[in-house]
C-alpha cells in the first residue's frame, strides 16, 4: 500500500506522551484542526515514576494522511514516541464495551443465548433488562451489537481500543 495514496486504511497509533496538564487537548486539537477523524481513543498513565501517560488513537485515512498524523504527533513536545502499530507488525487490540438490552419473553432468552455464545458476562440483571460486560476486537463487539438490536438494545458504552505490539516490540 505504500505509495499509493487514494486507499484508505485503518490505524492504530500509540503515543507515548509526557503526563501533563494540556497534552490530550494537544493530540485532540491536531485532530480536529486537520479534519482527521478519531475513530476511538484512550489515555492512561503508565509509568508513574516517570511521569508517563500511553494514548491509543484508532483512526483511518490514506496512507499519506497517516503518514501526516504521525510526523504531527511527533512534534509535539511532550511527545516521546509515536507508534503505528497496524503498520509495524503485530499486535493485540481490544476494547471493552457495557450493553444494555431491555426485553422480556423470548427475546430476552435470545439475548441470553447470544450472550453465551460470545462469553459475554451478565454484570446487571433485572426482570426487564439486562447489562452485559464483551470484551474483544471492535469487530466482535460490532457483531454482537448487530445481533441485539432487534432483541431490545438500549445502550452502550465502550471503551476503545487499547492495543499493544505483540513480541518483544515496546513503545517505551
Amino acid at each position: 500500500m505504500s505509495g499509493e495514496t487514494g486507499l484508505t486504511r485503518s490505524a492504530t497509533i500509540a503515543v507515548l506522551v509526557e503526563n501533563e496538564a494540556g497534552v490530550l487537548a494537544r493530540v485532540i486539537g491536531l485532530f480536529s484542526g486537520r479534519g482527521y477523524n478519531i475513530d476511538s481513543l484512550t489515555v492512561a498513565a503508565i509509568d508513574e515514576d516517570r511521569g508517563r501517560s500511553r494514548i491509543t488513537v484508532a483512526t483511518r485515512g490514506t496512507e499519506q494522511v497517516i503518514e501526516q498524523i504521525k510526523a504531527q504527533l511527533n512534534r509535539i513536545v511532550p511527545v516521546h514516541r509515536v507508534a503505528d502499530l497496524t503498520a509495524e507488525g503485530p499486535h493485540v487490540a481490544r476494547e471493552l464495551a457495557l450493553i444494555k438490552v431491555v426485553a422480556t419473553g423470548e427475546p430476552r432468552g435470545q439475548a441470553l443465548q447470544i450472550a453465551d455464545a460470545f462469553r459475554a458476562k451478565i454484570v446487571d440483571t433485572t426482570i426487564e433488562s439486562f447489562v452485559f460486560e464483551l470484551t474483544g476486537s471492535t469487530d466482535k463487539i460490532d457483531a454482537f451489537l448487530d445481533l441485539m438490536r432487534p432483541l431490545g438494545l438500549a445502550e452502550i458504552s465502550r471503551s476503545g481500543v487499547a492495543a499493544i505490539a505483540r513480541g518483544t516490540r515496546t513503545i517505551i
